[in-house]
């Protein structure tokens, strides 16, 4: 049997910004580490998935080199993030690599159609034209491939901004009320809503949440033995809750960085 656990392995010097907001599964370990040997002897090969934001990293930042030494054998820092992982899944999976390779890509804008994405957008940006908030920044609609990120306070904001409309919102619960506003205009539209990070909430269509990287994955599900997933905002509207929740998945609540390096060390090396 071998001695290898499926865990994600960190970038070393790498910044983690062209992962934000996603969360990346990954390559095998080294099999002489024993304990990671004894483990897998006992109990097969685990796929342990990962969020980002809070989970693995501060949001936004980059990853702790303490975290990483614990989770990557080896420095891996001259390869592109596609390329380092056995899979990488962006935007809640939507878009997919496996082994370096392009695998599966959604678009929002396919699915919607510009004569009801305009609409959307359009009520988004007037409704934050009338918030007040700490600070105001840039960059509140990302039109990514497989989602919509709304940020009231605007993504170019510095860290000490972000820091205080985190406080803001935990109070005055910005993001939930402005999603309960659009649900109440576009009540047909078909999307799920996500509260994410601190400062932004994702928009996309029923489905296409964090669970669309299963399909990836369950080709291979005879490999491995069970799937763990680790994510911070695991409550219902978090999004990590469809992940966490799934009956697939063994979920973990995590509350940090140092949080996950410490339940990973509970399972698998103590």
């Amino acid at each position: 049997m071998t001695g290898n656990v499926t865990l994600t392995r960190f970038l070393k010097n790498v910044n983690k910004s062209k992962l934000a907001g996603n969360f990346a599964v990954s390559v095998e370990l080294n099999k002489q580490i024993i304990f990671l040997k004894f483990f897998c002897e006992m109990g097969g090969k685990d796929l342990c998935l990962f969020d980002v934001d809070g989970t693995l990293t501060l949001s936004r930042l980059n990853c702790n080199l303490t975290h990483c030494s614990l989770l990557s054998p080896k420095t891996i820092d001259k390869k592109c993030v596609e390329e380092a992982y056995d899979y990488v899944f962006a935007q809640n999976g939507l878009v997919a690599y496996k082994e370096g390779k392009l695998i599966g890509k959604e678009s929002i804008l396919k699915y919607m159609g510009e004569e009801k994405l305009q609409p959307f957008i359009n009520f988004c940006l007037g409704y934050m034209s009338q918030l007040s908030l700490p600070a105001k920044r840039g960059n509140f609609v990302e039109f990514r491939s497989g989602l919509i990120n709304i940020c009231p306070v605007g993504r170019s904001c510095s860290q000490k901004e972000r820091d205080e409309f985190a406080a803001y919102d935990k109070v005055h619960r910005i993001r939930e009320q402005f999603i309960e506003a659009i649900q109440k205009k576009f009540p047909d539209l078909g999307l799920n809503y996500s509260i994410g990070g601190q400062i932004s909430f994702d928009c996309f269509p029923i489905g296409w949440d964090k669970t669309y990287c299963l399909k990836h994955i369950f080709p291979d599900r005879d490999t491995y033995g069970n799937i763990h997933f680790f994510g911070d905002k695991t409550f219902p509207g978090g999004n990590d809750y469809e992940l966490f929740s799934h009956e697939a998945v063994i979920g973990h609540t995590v509350t940090s960085p140092e949080d996950t390096m410490e339940q990973l060390k509970q399972m698998y090396f103590s």
